[in-house]
């Protein structure tokens, strides 16, 4: 028996959507002239849409088009968008190594846990490569990173919430959906995962505590650290209970197995 754990990046890794991806999707538009900045409760809804570039084709009404002095043309408005999308994630790069963007409690614990205990770990996210890296990176430190497989991009023809991404992960990692677990922070990620048949675990946060997580195995405020912020379970449906942190042992137990040691 293999056990495996993947984990989306933004929201799960980090506070990224706050303090990292609108403030550098407002930054963008404002250097490029363009008659839009997103308000915390407008991308909330932006959030809806899997992956950055599609967040902002969002944008390309008639309307919006005309009022930015944009290409009438498909092809001109692609290019548009793939400079915007490009100097997007610069400014994303370096919030992440200004130290702007805080990592979430528990997420490198866990990490550890899972490595010293044998078990493939990955992250697997719809955002650009790069920018999962630096997320990843600065989470659980170089070290840790480089044992972490990286699913990110657009490395599958379609983003969450369509299981493309996690599907990809189980086939590279080679461990089936049933010996592996996933912790997400959203609906779209929840049905992705769900939809590759794997077993779910959600940390919430401020734009997602909201959303339905029917399917979860487990919802928790956070996975919690020892002497830092304490996990509060908000829902369970497997035979885990947590204590004042997610423990390697919880993870095991979603999934109906027992954590083993390396």
């Amino acid at each position: 028996m293999t056990s495996a754990l993947i984990l989306d990046c933004d929201g799960v890794l980090a506070d990224t959507e706050r303090y990292g991806h609108l403030v550098a999707f407002n930054q963008t538009f404002e250097e490029f002239g363009l008659p839009v900045r997103w308000s915390a409760s407008e991308y909330k809804e932006k959030l809806l849409i899997g992956g950055g570039k599609e967040r902002m084709a969002s944008l390309l009404t008639p309307e919006f088009t005309a009022a930015a002095g944009l290409p009438a043309d498909a092809p001109g408005q692609q290019a548009a968008l793939a400079a915007w999308h490009r100097r997007k994630t610069e400014i994303y790069l370096s919030l992440v190594a200004d130290g702007a963007i805080p990592p979430r409690p528990g997420v490198d614990r866990i990490v550890g846990e899972a490595l010293a205990a044998g078990w493939p770990v990955a992250v697997a996210s719809t955002s650009a490569e790069a920018s999962v890296r630096a997320t990843l990176e600065r989470a659980v430190g170089a070290t840790r990173a480089r044992a972490v497989r990286v699913f990110a991009g657009d490395v599958v023809p379609r983003k969450k919430p369509a299981p493309d991404i996690y599907l990809l992960a189980l086939r590279s990692l080679g461990v089936p959906a049933s010996d592996a677990v996933v912790i997400e922070d959203s609906r779209n990620g929840l049905l992705a995962a769900t939809g590759a048949g794997l077993t779910c675990v959600i940390t919430v946060n401020d734009f997602t505590r909201d959303e339905d997580f029917s399917e979860a195995a487990l919802v928790v405020s956070s996975l919690g650290d020892p002497g830092g912020e304490r996990t509060v379970v908000l829902a369970s449906r497997s035979g885990a209970r947590p204590g004042d942190w997610v423990t390697l042992a919880d993870l095991a137990i979603v999934t109906g197995h027992t954590a083993r040691k390396g």
